[in-house]
This record gives C-alpha cells, structure tokens and sequence, in this order.
C-alpha cells in the first residue's frame, strides 16, 4: 500500500534553470562594474566554471560547489577579494527568481489529500525560499544531520526514515533517471520519472511509472496504489 510521496527539488518542482541564469547574469554585471578586466568574461564562461568544479566535485554540498565556481569566475578577472559579496549577490537573485513549475502547486493540492507529501533534495532550494513553503509534511536536505547527496543509498534511508512507514509505501518523484529513479528503486522506494523533456528512456532502466508534467500524476499514483507489489521489468 502506498501511503507516501516523496519529490525531488530541482528541476522536478522548481524552474531552476532560469533563477541560476539569473543570479550568473548579476554576477557577471557586478563583475563588469568593478574592473574593466571583466569585459571579456561571457556567462558562458561562468557556466563552464560550474561545470568544471562539479565535475572535480560531484559529492560536495551545493554551496560549497557554487562558491568554488565563483571563485574560478572572479579569478579570470583578478576579483578574488570579493568572493563572499559576489556569491551573497548570486544568492540573492537566485533566490528571488526561484519559482515552481505552474503545474505544481494544483498537483500537490490534489495529492495531499490521500498521500504524505515529503521534499528531499541534493540542492539547496528550501522551500520557503522557493515558493513552497508549507506544502509538504517533512524536508530533508542533503548535507544536513550527516545526510550524503544522491544516489548514496543512506539519503533513501534517511527518506524512509522521515516518512515513518516501510520504503515499500513511498514514491519518489524526480527528474534524473540514475538519482531519482534507479537509486530510489535500489533503496526499495518505488520511482517515477518526471520526464519534462521527453527524453528516451534506456532499455536498462524500469521506471515504476513516468509523466511528462506534475498534471498526470495523480492519476499515475491511483494507479500505483493499486498494484499489489512493485514490479521493476515493466516498461512504462
């Protein structure tokens, strides 16, 4: 019996992309104010410095990857000295443009009314930073109480943990088919992939369910509820 929701953040709830974009656009004026050696810096230039400590770094928190990548960024223009003005500025504006999907406020309206709705996430986006304050029953933010980032199995623990019931009963609903579909399904969750970019699935990969918008998934969940046990080998 499925009693549980779980979401991920970024990209599956919230529109990320364009208060990322946003925040780096700031950075980048700001950086054009204090020295003329920034001209040449383009924001292409500041995406590959993400890109870049990412990669060195996939495990560490958010923050810290954020701060190294603008690090990388002021360098190329001899700003180091203003790293903590400049990510308080990239914060600031990232936050402030960071909004849900439009279809995700009615869906949760529709779940709440059967399932436990929780949030759980590898990024930073809090909810009461995002425009999803008060929406869910608990948060559990990667980084935080020991908590590793996805796919380490111990994050599906400590969401299994916060939903209080067997992870049988709990579906998590996420973008990234290896973090959120086939880690989960590992950990003993069920999964369901929130295609948003309608992008083919491998043949090696078995979601327990897929949408292309929040809007089908209520009634993909009933569907769920009604299987008697999860079965892996289905192609959705």
């Amino acid at each position: 019996m499925l009693t549980t929701i779980v979401f991920d953040a970024d990209e599956t709830l919230i529109d990320l992309r364009p208060a990322v974009t946003g925040g780096l656009v700031a950075v980048l004026e700001e950086m054009r104010q204090l020295t003329p050696a920034a001209a040449d810096v383009s924001l292409a230039d500041l995406e590959a410095d993400w890109a870049v400590v990412f990669g060195e770094s996939p495990a560490a928190p958010i923050i810290e990857i954020r701060r190294a990548a603008l690090t990388r960024s002021l360098s190329r223009a001899g700003l180091d000295a203003h790293l903590d003005a400049i990510a308080a500025l990239f914060f600031a504006r990232r936050f402030a443009l960071t909004r849900p999907f439009p279809d995700v406020q009615p869906a949760l309206a529709l779940l709440r009314d059967r399932w436990t709705l929780g949030f759980a996430t590898n990024g930073n986006s809090r909810t009461e930073r995002c425009g999803l304050a008060g929406e869910f029953a608990f948060e559990l933010y990667a980084h935080e109480n020991g908590v590793p980032k996805k796919p380490a199995p111990e994050f599906y623990a400590a969401v299994v943990d916060a939903a209080g019931v067997p992870a049988s009963r709990v579906v998590y609903v996420g973008d990234s088919l290896d973090h959120d579909v086939v880690a989960a399904q590992r950990a003993g969750l069920r999964a369901v992939w929130l295609n948003r970019l309608a992008l083919p699935c491998p043949a090696d990969v078995f979601p327990d369910g897929q949408v292309p918008t929040m809007a089908e998934l209520p009634s993909l969940l009933a569907d769920l509820a009604g299987e008697s046990s999860p079965d892996h080998s289905r192609v959705p």
